[in-house]
């Protein structure tokens, strides 16, 4: 699942007139960057979900020849993607995953892939560290940043999350101290068990959170870890000298063009 709804209001002006899924870097759009990833990482299926200028993601997807939306068209070289709609109410990270559920059910795991994220994460690697009882598994590495998750030192299980700018922390486990964990930095990119709806029902359920006219239920996605974390194992998978760039600012455009030229996605 790709995660392409959202306003981009870090790019604007940029976003005034264009989805932050459209920004192109280097002549390609940002979701064609991650698209192309997933396609040569053996991952033939994606499910989109849309909101901000929607009918233009919809429209792009349309005009590509290696995109079918139905799986009678699909070809060698196709990628199948799917779109979960949320022109009627963005739902943040953990709602979209919700409300794409009739895509992701049955798959037994899935990737989630920021629109804005590219990095020479070896998808094929973090397949290998997806444990079996896991609900989750995060893509983190040590680098400078303000917001940190937070882990078990031995393993590698999450506990919490910290902000070093305002000071900030949870901890999900009551046993542990913030000094004992090991802080590290979320890349945007995780694997998830299709089991993670049945406790999203769950969640939904104890928080008391609604649905507008039926449009799906609005979280944030680390909200929802902070609460599964102790119910279910959610890891972390350090990646080793990741290289990482967030695409959400308009100052990171340059730097993004050197990434991709420079061969780093």
């Amino acid at each position: 699942m790709i995660f392409a709804a959202g306003l981009g209001t870090r790019l604007k002006p940029i976003t005034d007139t264009l989805p932050k899924a459209l920004v192109p870097v280097c002549g390609r759009p940002l979701l064609e960057h991650v698209m192309r990833k997933l396609m040569a990482a053996g991952i033939g299926q994606a499910v989109v979900n849309v909101h901000h200028f929607a009918d233009k993601i919809e429209a792009w997807m349309q005009e590509q020849d290696w995109i079918c939306a139905d799986e009678k068209d699909m070809d060698a070289g196709k990628m199948l993607v799917q779109v979960s709609d949320e022109r009627g109410r963005l739902l943040e990270t953990g709602g979209a995953v919700l409300h794409a559920a009739k895509y992701l059910e049955g798959c037994g795991h899935f990737l989630i892939h920021n629109v804005d994220i590219l990095s020479d994460c070896d998808l094929g690697w973090l397949q290998s560290q997806v444990r079996e009882d896991s609900l989750g598994t995060l893509v983190v590495s040590r680098r400078e940043t303000s917001r940190f998750l937070l882990f078990h030192p031995e393993t590698m299980r999450l506990v919490g999350w910290s902000n070093v700018n305002t000071g900030d922390y949870h901890l999900a486990d009551p046993s542990m101290a913030l000094d004992d964990c090991l802080a590290l930095g979320f890349s945007g990119i995780h694997v998830l068990s299709d089991e993670v709806f049945s406790l999203m029902a769950q969640y939904v359920q104890e928080k008391g959170l609604l649905s507008e006219d039926g449009a799906g239920v609005r979280f944030p996605i680390m909200n929802f870890y902070m609460w599964a974390a102790m119910k279910r194992p959610i890891y972390g998978a350090v990646a080793e000298d990741l290289h990482f760039l967030d695409v959400g600012k308009l100052d990171a455009l340059a730097p993004a063009e050197d990434f991709v030229r420079n061969g780093k996605l």
